[in-house]
Order: structure tokens, then C-alpha cells, then sequence
């Protein structure tokens, strides 16, 4: 469990490092950048992810005994893992940003998704519905309920294709007794 949550940690830790540098950027405090700011998140959450994933179940198989199969379902246990580790550790650093580094963001997260609305040619009663709802998705157990439950979606993605490639099996020689 040490490695799983090890590795979590490293890669709730990277997200928080990506969302600071674009906090400190100013990617975070215009509505102009923001969509930027989600695409460069997209992206690095999702290199990170893999990164992580990929590390922390090399790690578990190094731990396992060589004579046994580090099966498919051993290597995407481990990812899983990783991932959840991670999404739980996700939901306290989202609650930090949000409502202590940056309580601003959610102003500015609804001015962005409204510009856009907006571009798109809605009117002012569509606009006005658009914003109540952006608004209750913003809340903080909202958001922690999808950024945890979208960490581990994106996770379970990523840990079931990185398992196929990260299975190992059993050393034949060891697992007969056999000594070349």
C-alpha cells in the first residue's frame, strides 16, 4: 500500500504544481486565459497520470516475488491504486486551491464559460439559467465530488492500457526449481 499511495501522492502533487505555475502565470485570473489554462491542464494531468501510473505499478512489480506472474489484473490493480491515492489526495488540494489560494477562481471560471455562451449567440434569460447552474457546479463539494470522480475515470483508462504492457510473467526456472 506504501508505493500506491507514494506514488498518488506524487501525482496529486504534480497536478498542484501545474495549477500553481498557471495560477502565478496569470492563466487563473483571466477569463481570456483560462481556456489556456484547461487545455495546458488537460494535457499535463494526463502526462502526469500516465508518468505516475506507469512508475508506481514498475515499482509494485519490482516488489513482487519474480517467481510469480505479475498478471494483467496485478498491473492494473496497482494503477487503480495509484490513481485512487491520488484522487482522494486530489480532493483536499482542489479544496485548498478553491477556497484558499485562490477563492477568485470560481468568478472567473463562470465569466469564461458565460463568453462562451455568450459567442454562441444565447440570450439573456439562457444566459442568466446557464449561470445558476455553472454556479452549482462550482460549489466546493461539487467540484471535489467530479475532480475525484474524473481522476479516477481518466485513471482506470490509463491503468487498464498501461497494464497490458507493464504484466510480467513468472521466471519458468525459478518457479520449477531449476538453477542455470
Amino acid at each position: 500500500m506504501k508505493t500506491y499511495t507514494l506514488y498518488g501522492f506524487f501525482m496529486a502533487l504534480a497536478g498542484m504544481v501545474l495549477t500553481l505555475v498557471l495560477y502565478f502565470l496569470g492563466f487563473h485570473s483571466d477569463p481570456a486565459k483560462f481556456s489556456t489554462a484547461q487545455i495546458i491542464g488537460s494535457v499535463g494531468g494526463l502526462a502526469f497520470g500516465i508518468t505516475f501510473i506507469v512508475l508506481g505499478t514498475q515499482a509494485r512489480r519490482a516488489e513482487w516475488p519474480v517467481a510469480e506472474d505479475f498478471s494483467y489484473g496485478n498491473a492494473f490493480a496497482a494503477g487503480f491504486l495509484i490513481t485512487l491515492a491520488a484522487a482522494v489526495i486530489g480532493i483536499f488540494t482542489n479544496f485548498l486551491y478553491f477556497q484558499v489560494i485562490n477563492p477568485g477562481i470560481s468568478e472567473i471560471i463562470v465569466q469564461a464559460q458565460l463568453d462562451k455562451l455568450e459567442a454562441k449567440g444565447l440570450s439573456a434569460a439562457q444566459m442568466e439559467r446557464a449561470e445558476k447552474s455553472i454556479r452549482f457546479f462550482l460549489k466546493p463539494g461539487m467540484t471535489a465530488a467530479f475532480g475525484f470522480i474524473g481522476g479516477l475515470f481518466w485513471g482506470t483508462i490509463i491503468s487498464l492500457i498501461t497494464a497490458a504492457f507493464l504484466k510480467r510473467p513468472a521466471v519458468e526456472a525459478i518457479k520449477e526449481g531449476e538453477v542455470s
